[in-house]
């Protein structure tokens, strides 16, 4: 595949207490909703309080299911996880959810995040005589829970909070009940919904309508909430810290339509794309998104400069999400492969083309020069975020430093490098603003400035850079 510009996010969680042997269907569409998060991979754990069953592959969530195998996944309790996986690990055995047999019953976990100490908890646990199967850190997280001890699983969890560093949201399924857990910094999302007779637990909101629930709340960092025949129950698991929550998913990674720091995703990158027009103004004719997620964002910047909105480019939504390689010939297309220009749009005019980040800068060149080659008299790049500088160890799937553009050149050289008339990025100040916040979110890939108390290991930033197979889940 030619080379992505963009920041994946590592995948999408959920899971369900329900009142009929429906739970993995449901999880089924639960996922389905939350396909953005994750497409190379996909897993649902089902159990009915006495035994559990699994079912996991590779691909879309489409792909990996079916009427066969759902109808063997019974139980009225299940989780579900689909998953991007870092560079290296795109195999089934990494794929969750993760599923070990202990004396208290199964224990099931899905995991959003990424531990910045996993590479010392895996040499622990090897130490222990513990043998691992995988390259995640998701299975370091279920085997500190089974060997956690205490009398119940929300001592156990508690256990596990204390030993583990960096971002977990995650979802475990046991004999009796499904628990969901946010890290104490709110790295990543976790939001609680209601169904009839049932609870359920997802990454984002947009899984709720899905299946006929409502959201009741965000699960706070450090919270650990249990779904069983009673409801739901909602206990503090580890104080909480300084609420660091990913700026990206405001920006990126979350669907449109979802609830995030209780606002609409879409109204809020409408708003960065106003701030970003307040901030980086320029003669043109037309405004238009790189497509999809640079929508919004070029929305609010048309509405705040008065420029008209329009489309340049259409996007094949497809081409990123197959396992057949192309051949030399077809990656020299590259780009071409995924976005087609509109001429008619084009032709004659000063453009300005809004995306919502430049990562490695291998894709905006070429659509740069697509809407030249389309007849674009000017084009003029305007980004709705400060530039990339820092990698994220947080469960982005990221480039390493060497290979973000921004850390390695200034805006004007960026600039040239694409071939843009002129290029802006968003300040930080400014997508604070937007935001309607002063902190709460983690800007560690604009600053440098990481959430956590204890400094990142030197040693762990070299395993990232050499082995990043060994990173994420």
């Amino acid at each position: 595949m030619y080379s992505d510009d963009k920041l994946h996010e590592e995948c999408g969680i959920f899971g369900i207490y329900a009142p009929d042997r429906e739970a993995a269907r449901r999880t089924f569409f639960g996922l389905y909703a939350l396909q953005h998060r994750g497409q190379e991979g996909a897993g649902i754990v089902s159990c009915d309080g006495r035994m559990a069953h699994i079912h996991k592959g590779m691909g879309l969530v489409s792909q990996v299911f079916n009427e066969e195998n759902l109808r063997y996944l019974q139980g009225h309790m299940a989780i579900g996880h689909t998953r991007y996986s870092t560079t290296g690990s795109t195999k089934l055995r990494n794929t969750q959810p993760y599923i070990l047999e202990t004396l208290d019953g199964p224990l099931a976990i899905g995991h959003n995040g990424n531990l910045i100490n996993a590479p010392q908890l895996r040499r622990e646990l090897l130490e222990r005589g513990v043998g691992l199967q995988t390259s995640t850190d998701s299975e370091v997280i279920i085997h500190l829970l089974a060997g956690a001890g205490g009398p119940d699983w929300p001592t156990r969890i508690r256990i596990m909070m204390a030993k583990a560093e960096g971002a977990y949201s995650l979802v475990i399924l046991t004999r009796e009940a499904i628990y969901g857990v946010r890290d104490p910094w709110g790295l990543r999302p976790l939001v609680l919904g209601e169904l009839e007779g049932g609870h359920v637990l997802a990454s984002e909101s947009c899984a709720f309508a899905t299946i006929g629930a409502r959201m009741i709340r965000e699960i706070q960092p450090g919270e650990i909430v249990r779904l069983d025949h009673n409801g739901y129950e909602i206990m503090q698991g580890a104080p909480p810290q300084k609420l660091a929550f990913c700026t990206f998913e405001q920006i990126y990674f979350a669907r449109p339509d979802s609830v995030l720091n209780g606002r609409l995703v879409h109204q809020v990158r409408q708003k960065l794309g106003r701030q970003l027009a307040k901030e980086a103004p320029v003669k043109a004719d037309i405004v238009i998104p790189v497509p999809d997620s640079g929508t919004p964002h070029a929305i609010g910047y048309a509405q705040k400069s008065g420029i008209p909105y329009s489309e340049g480019l259409i996007k094949s939504r497809y081409i990123g999400r197959t396992f057949i390689e192309p051949t030399d010939q077809l990656r020299k297309v590259g780009v071409a492969m995924k976005f087609n220009p509109l001429p008619d749009n084009l032709k004659g005019r000063r453009v300005i083309m809004v995306d919502d980040s430049i990562v490695r800068g291998n894709t905006s060149g070429p659509l740069v020069q697509l809407l030249r080659d389309a007849g674009a008299r000017e084009v003029h790049v305007r980004v709705a975020c400060p530039p990339i500088k820092f990698p994220c160890f947080m469960g982005v799937d990221m480039a390493t430093q060497a290979e973000l553009i921004a850390a390695n050149k200034s805006i004007d050289e960026i600039c040239e490098h694409i071939g843009a008339d002129s290029l802006a990025f968003l300040s930080i100040s400014g997508m604070m603003k937007a935001l309607k916040a002063t902190d709460g979110y983690c800007n560690a890939c604009f600053t440098g400035e990481y959430p956590f108390q204890t400094p990142i290991p030197l040693i762990e930033l070299q395993e990232k850079e050499k082995f990043p197979q060994v990173w994420g889940n």
